[in-house]
C-alpha cells in the first residue's frame, strides 16, 4: 500500500518534506499537478528508475510527461541521463522541471526496502523485474486517471525490451510504446524521468530516519552498493542477532543474507503442512550458552527498550 501526496505547487522543498516524514516501511507516491495543457494536448511520457542495484535504501520509479510539441524544450533545458551528472546538477535540473508547471508533469513512487524484501522473500515470490514493471504501469495509469492525455510512452528497459514493450502495449493499446536500452540517454523525456527518480532516491536515503538504535546521519553508509567497503562495514556493524538489519537494508540481497547467516541466531521453522515430520525446536538453554554468546540480542533495540526488557541472566 502506498501513501499518495499531491504537491501543489511542485518544487524541491515540497518534494523533500513528505519524503523525510514518510514511514520508511511504506511506499510513497509523489505527484505534481497535471498541467492543463497536458489534459488537452497529446503528450509524451518517459519512465526510468533509480536504485535498482543497491542493498541499501528504496528503489524509486519516476515518470515525466509534457505535450509532444514541448519535448524539444526539455533538451534545451538540459535534460540528460541522471547518471551522467553529479548530485548538484541533478537537483538544479529538477528545479528547472519544477519551474515549468504549465507544461511539465511528473510523478515518482518510492518503493521501500521493506516492500522489496517482503515481495522477493514471500512464498509466491515477486521478482525485482515484476516489481519494477508494476510500479511503472501504475504510475502511467495514475497519470491517465488524473487526466493526462498520454499518446506516447518511452521506457528504459527492465529485462528483454521486446517482451516488456509487448506487455505494455497490451495494457495500453491506444498508446505508442517504445522500450529501449539506454533510453535515459536517448530520449529527453526519459532523461527527465531519470532526474526525478534519482533526486527523490538521493533525498530519501540522505534523510533516512532510523527506527532502530542506529545513530547515523546523511550518507555515512556509503553508496549502498554491495561492493562498497563503507556499505559492507555498515552492514557488519549494524545487525541485531534477533531482528537482523535496520529497515534501510534489503534483506533479500545475497550480501545481507550471508551476514544474517553468519551473525544471527539460528531459527528452525517447522512446516505446518508436514504434520508427520519431527519438529526441530531449539532449547531455551541454547540461547544462554557460551557458543551463542556472539549471537545474543543487543538489548538497545527499540523492541526491547520500549518494553523495558532486560536479559534474564542480568537479573541475578
Amino acid at each position: 500500500m502506498s501513501s499518495v501526496v499531491k504537491l501543489e505547487p511542485a518544487n524541491a522543498e515540497d518534494f523533500e518534506s513528505p519524503i523525510s516524514n514518510n514511514d520508511n516501511a511504506k511506499n510513497l507516491i509523489l505527484s505534481s499537478p497535471v498541467p492543463e495543457i497536458c489534459k488537452n494536448e497529446p503528450c509524451t511520457l518517459g519512465i526510468d528508475e533509480a536504485g535498482r542495484g543497491p542493498v541499501l535504501g528504496p528503489m524509486v520509479y519516476g515518470i515525466c510527461y509534457c505535450p509532444l510539441a514541448y519535448e524539444s524544450e526539455l533538451k534545451a533545458l538540459g535534460a540528460v541521463d541522471s547518471k551522467s551528472i553529479d548530485e548538484k546538477k541533478r537537483e538544479e535540473m529538477f528545479e528547472k522541471l519544477c519551474k515549468h508547471p504549465d507544461q511539465i508533469g511528473w510523478s515518482v513512487e518510492v518503493i521501500s526496502p521493506t516492500t522489496i524484501s517482503n515481495d522477493m522473500l514471500r512464498r509466491s515470490k515477486i521478482s525485482l523485474n515484476e516489481l519494477s514493471h508494476n510500479a511503472a504501469i501504475q504510475l502511467v495509469q495514475r497519470a491517465i486517471e488524473d487526466g493526462a492525455n498520454i499518446k506516447e510512452v518511452y521506457v528504459d528497459t527492465v529485462g528483454p525490451p521486446e517482451k516488456y514493450q509487448d506487455k505494455l502495449s497490451k495494457i495500453f493499446p491506444d498508446i505508442k510504446v517504445t522500450v529501449a536500452k539506454k533510453a535515459d540517454a536517448t530520449y529527453p523525456i526519459v532523461s527527465a524521468a531519470s532526474i526525478c527518480a534519482k533526486v527523490c532516491r538521493d533525498k530519501a536515503v540522505h534523510h533516512w530516519k532510523f527506527k532502530e538504535n542506529v545513530q547515523m546521519n546523511g550518507d555515512a553508509w556509503g553508496s549502498g552498493y554491495p561492493a562498497d567497503p563503507v556499505t559492507k562495514k555498515f552492514l557488519q556493524e549494524n545487525i541485531d542477532s534477533i531482528f537482523g538489519f535496520p529497515q534501510l537494508v534489503r534483506f533479500s540481497w545475497s550480501t545481507a543474507d550471508k551476514i544474517i547467516e553468519e551473525k544471527c541466531v539460528t531459527v528452525e521453522w517447522s512446516d505446518d503442512e508436514d504434520e508427520g515430520a519431527p519438529k526441530k525446536v531449539a532449547k531455551i538453554q541454547s540461547f544462554f550458552s557460551s557458543s551463542n554468546a556472539a549471537k545474543q540480542p543487543q538489548l538497545g533495540h527499540k523492541f526491547f527498550t520500549e518494553r523495558k526488557l532486560k536479559r534474564a541472566t542480568d537479573l541475578f
